[in-house]
């Protein structure tokens, strides 16, 4: 080929250019980004609007379809959720993977301004944030104090941490939990209020005329001028103790006459401890697009200065930090990249048996594999654990067409040519097979820029990784393998020495199995008939295999950590709850392997869900344990599960970091009414309990939270002159408690809250205690104008897509995969779906469905698109078939081997087949494309194709076993993130081993086949006088 010969011609050119290729690698590879996977995270906008004491049902009607019906247009939205509950409306906005965060961020308050006016008055303004607000941490801090206050701590957190930590970069927000803010509580006794003629509202009155501080002007002299302000603003218990809410008989009555004013907790409704001591934790919530790997890295670069400000006696320890298994699960990806090399180099020293030889297809790794950094550059491509293990198996690829060139130019030196001869003959004669087969790998990942979605992401990337090192290793066959093997091959190299005769001699076994494999080809070619059953087979079996297998999204990894969830029944108390996650806790101290954990009691915010309660068990080191994430999680299962009183269960982490806390099965059921959704829910439950596939199922839906109504006598409240608003607040106080006014702290404003006392709202008769203000300035007990009845109330609504949703959760049971549990739930939901109700997915299931039938054409379609560009290259739509033909083989041996190794059909082993494509139609591809070579010399079909399979014996060995023992290191994968890389493996590693045995044989009988077109029968026999000299490598010494 003219671009070998100049090569040959001007060998500093072709290194030059190799040199530049991998010197932009490297300034490339610098500032690349570095993450767990590709950006698979899908842009996520939420919107909280607060609405203080709105029951469920107001809060749906009134806000959340206000703003659904505004948002529902919003550019490239995939999906709308929303979650209306007591006193606050969620609505999750998840876009698709090409829209940009930041706009679509801009686009949804932009629409929630245009309707917020026809909000309710009394709600907050509506939050819109760049982040899933059901998600957890990307890490979680802790401080804790066996000295300081939860009070002191919580300040010194909110001051001094939070605000140091929020403006890093990738980093949404930075939550508290279990934070107990200061707040000047006002501890009212219904009785000596009534005893004093006073009511609650007299109180509030009182704390919001007298606990002022306000600017009133400024005096200006001639040369002077001073600002006024009446600092009467409350700000100690005492001063507060000491205010005057009214006179009696001439005597103040203070508001310690009626209560006590205290600095304590805004709330107690959450609990956090870290190995069973309490403490504040600090959640770090990343922006959904942000890389978790980055931003844990910025947090603890951060930690030794917030460090250096704690208090004496205060700790800050990392309670939880979801990055480590990100960063170790990279380190043994590239230990597997180095191993890789290691192994094909040694391979190729064992078949060249000199250093010199071996220095030539070694340079295509370094030249091919960093050049390729600089279109992962230009392509946004980040380095992760998908990118990296396209480059292991790149490895294995990039010195192929070295191989194949080195070994041509072998023969020919054998033949009695010069090195420079050698160079040029051997590649021109070789050059095309090189193109085709690096033309055809490269298409394989064609068709993935039409795949949407996660698994379009994934694989865009790993291709992006796979083609373009190919690309270039093939410009380096065709480049500078010619010119060095024109001034490093000689006549001495290739011929050895003669005592190089060791065990080790790679020339007698290839004579000896050359020898053997020409004998079993012209047997097969006599007899066909076993051969197409063989491929015949290995096509029945890949159908069968591919439905029989099991499938699932990802197969469960060993993420060094997983959470343990508790679901009390509604109406508990944060104290009966606290008490099952103290049991989860024990649980999680009897395992060897625990090395810390975490609890949040009572999830949610505002309010905060206290039936709710989650347990972060983080494990030891992989190298200090000896079973894995999955073993463990078994184990604990029966022992939470006999749990009494509460749903209690373990989850793993779902895969591909999806901020998603839910079990991995998901189906989402949409109907016209909530009491049908609800009788679905509840046939569904019943049926779906023992299932084996299917393990704590879980309904969204509960439309029977214990409530207590309030019924208001409106007719005699507006006879008696008493307003409504006047009885709400009344309860409010009594119930919740109401914010009043502020108060300064140390130059920070914190809230004045009234409530009465604890003792006098414990039941329902403590209502008689309290009294309003009539028109007539009496008292009249609020048990005359209201009444309480016993009713139930939907905890929470929600929607999906802007309609009327239930989502039934679940665990995949043991044994089973998601597949199956997905099939089992969907079939059992069927049977109960009346008209004018469906079925959606969510979470992983819906990634699963959508991964599933996009892999399955692209499959199809790689497979045409080879097809095609082989019958442009070979200008024949005949020679296609007789290289496609390997295909089948490929599959079975990787689907065999799946079935043996009780493997899954997921996005890895996806992965490795579609690889598999493109590797074993190399080895076919050098066979027809030297047999048209000898054909167009004049050689009879048999005869072309027999030579050109013994000929190319010797390539077709070395290059496979370079890319096996590439993908030796996936195969034995152990430690973080070992499954995935385990079924790239196996797949890669099974299916090129049976590929490579029946294509050997199958490739030259179709060949002969599709070439004679009217074959009858037996194939002529090959003379001894038609039979080629073939000449093994003699071993060497450089």
């Amino acid at each position: 080929m003219r671009l070998s010969a100049l090569s040959i011609e001007r060998p500093v050119l072709a290194t030059v250019a190799t040199l530049l290729l991998m010197l932009f690698g490297v300034l490339s590879f610098s500032r690349l980004p570095v993450r767990e996977y590709p950006d698979i995270t899908f842009p996520i906008v939420s919107v909280l609007t607060v609405y203080p004491s709105a029951d469920a049902q107001l809060v749906e009607t009134d806000i959340t379809s206000v703003l659904e019906d505004a948002l529902s247009g919003v550019e490239g939205l995939r999906t709308l959720r929303s979650t209306s509950r007591e006193g606050l409306s969620t609505i999750g906005l998840e876009f698709a993977l090409s829209r940009n965060l930041d706009a679509a961020a801009n686009d949804v308050r932009d629409r929630v301004a245009r309707v917020q006016h026809l909000l309710p008055q009394g709600i907050e303004a509506p939050l819109v944030m760049k982040e899933d607000s059901e998600s957890d941490g990307i890490m979680w801090l802790a401080v804790i104090s066996d000295r300081h206050s939860e009070l002191d701590i919580t300040d010194f957190a909110q001051r001094q941490l939070k605000d140091r930590l929020a403006p890093l970069p990738g980093v949404s927000s930075v939550v508290l939990d279990g934070e107990r803010r200061y707040a000047m509580r006002i501890w009212l006794d219904p009785d000596r209020l009534a005893s004093r003629l006073l009511t609650v509202q007299d109180v509030e009155d009182a704390l919001r005329t007298q606990n002022v501080s306000m600017p009133t002007g400024r005096i200006e002299s001639t040369q002077r001028e001073f600002s006024v302000r009446m600092g009467g603003g409350l700000e100690r218990p005492e001063q507060f103790n000491q205010l005057i809410l009214a006179y009696r008989d001439g005597y103040p009555v203070r508001l310690q006459d009626v209560g006590l004013a205290e600095i304590a907790a805004e709330d107690e409704r959450k609990l956090v401890r870290v190995n069973g001591k309490p403490a504040i934790g600090l959640g770090i919530m990343k922006q959904s697009k942000a890389n978790t790997l980055e931003t844990a890295r910025a947090v603890k670069r951060t930690l030794p200065s917030l460090e250096a400000l704690l208090p004496e006696g205060m700790q800050l320890v990392t309670a939880f930090d979801s990055s480590i298994y990100i960063e170790r699960s990279l380190h043994e990806v590239y230990e597997a990249v180095a191993l890789s090399v290691i192994l094909v180099v040694l391979v190729v020293f064992l078949f060249l048996r000199s250093a010199r030889a071996t220095l030539i297809p070694t340079v295509a790794i370094p030249g091919s594999i960093l050049g390729t950094f600089v279109l992962m550059q230009a392509t946004g491509s980040s380095i992760n654990t998908i990118t990296l293990l396209g480059f292991v198996l790149a490895i294995g690829l990039v010195v192929d067409d070295a191989i194949v060139v080195v070994e041509n130019v072998y023969r020919r030196i054998e033949q009695g040519l010069s090195p420079t001869e050698a160079a040029l003959e051997g590649s021109r004669e070789i050059g095309f097979a090189v193109i085709s087969t690096t033309l055809t790998l490269a298409a394989v990942f064609f068709p993935i820029i039409f795949l949407p979605g996660i698994v379009g992401r994934l694989f865009s990337e790993l291709g992006i990784a796979v083609a373009g090192s190919v690309l270039l290793s093939g410009f380096i066959a065709l480049t500078l393998t010619p010119a060095m093997c024109a001034r490093l091959l000689s006549r001495t190299v290739v011929a050895g020495s003669p005592s190089a005769g060791s065990a080790l001699d790679s020339s007698a076994w290839l004579q000896w199995l050359t020898r053997r494999y020409r004998a079993a080809l012209e047997t097969a070619l006599q007899w066909p008939s076993s051969v197409l059953l063989a491929a015949l087979a290995s096509l029945a079996v890949s159908g069968l295999l591919l439905w029989v297998l099991p499938s699932e999204l990802a197969p469960l990894e060993d993420t060094g950590w997983f959470a343990i969830h508790v679901n009390t029944p509604e109406g508990s108390t944060l104290d009966y709850t606290d008490r099952y996650a103290k049991d989860t806790e024990r649980t999680a101290t009897r395992i060897p392997e625990m090395d810390s954990y975490y609890t949040v009691v009572a999830r949610g915010w505002r309010p905060t869900q206290v039936t709710r309660a989650v347990t972060w068990v983080t494990l030891k080191d992989w190298s200090d344990r000896d079973r894995v994430q999955r073993e463990i999680v078994e184990e604990v299962k029966p022992a939470l599960s006999a749990i009494p009183g509460a749903s209690v269960f373990a989850l793993n982490p779902p895969p591909f970091n999806q901020e998603d806390s839910k079990t991995p099965v998901q189906l989402v059921v949409r109907g016209p009414a909530y009491d049908v959704l609800d009788k679905i829910m509840t046939q569904v439950r019943h049926d779906t309990v023992n299932h084996p596939a299917l393990v704590n199922i879980e309904s969204d839906l509960d439309l029977n939270k214990p409530e207590l109504r309030v019924d208001i006598n409106r007719d005699k409240a507006a006879d008696l002159g008493i307003p409504v608003e006047t009885i709400g607040r009344t309860l409010e106080v009594f119930l919740g408690g109401r914010k009043a006014s502020m108060f300064m702290r140390e130059g920070k404003e914190y809230p004045v809250i009234i409530q009465t006392q604890p003792h006098h709202r414990g039941t329902k008769s403590d209502i008689d205690r309290l009294h309003v203000r009539g028109t007539q300035g009496d008292l009249i007990p609020l048990s005359n104008l209201v009444s309480l009845s016993e009713t139930v109330a939907p905890k929470q609504l929600n929607h999906y897509e802007k309609l009327r949703a239930a989502t039934i959760s679940a665990g995949v049971g043991p044994g089973s995969t998601l597949s199956q549990s997905v099939e089992s739930l969907e079939q059992i939901i069927r049977t109960h779906l009346p008209p004018g109700a469906s079925i959606s997915y969510a979470g992983e299931t819906k990634e699963f469905k959508e991964s599933s039938g996009n892999l399955h054409f692209t499959f199809v379609l790689a497979l045409l698109v080879v097809y095609l560009i082989l019958a442009a290259q070979f200008e024949s739509f005949r020679h296609p078939i007789t290289v496609l033909v390997s295909v089948p083989p490929a599959l079975a041996g990787a689907l065999l081997a799946l079935l043996l190794f009780r493997g899954t059909l997921n996005i890895y082993s996806e992965i490795g087949l579609m690889i598999l494509i493109g590797l074993v139609t190399k080895n076919a591809i050098l066979i027809v494309e030297f047999a048209n070579q000898l054909r167009q010399d004049g050689r009879p079909t048999q005869v072309a194709i027999v030579e050109a399979a013994a000929l190319r014996l010797r390539p077709i060995i070395m290059t496979t076993m370079s890319t096996i023992l590439a993908a030796l290191p996936l195969a034995m994968a152990t430690g973080a993130g070992a499954a995935g890389r385990w079924h790239i493996g196996l797949v890669v590693i099974n299916g090129l081993m049976l590929s490579t045995l029946l294509t050997l044989f199958l490739v030259p009988l179709i060949y002969t086949m599709l070439a004679e077109l009217r074959w009858r029968g037996p194939v002529r026999q090959v003379k001894e006088t038609d039979r080629p000299e073939v000449v093994a490598l003699k071993p060497t010494q450089s």
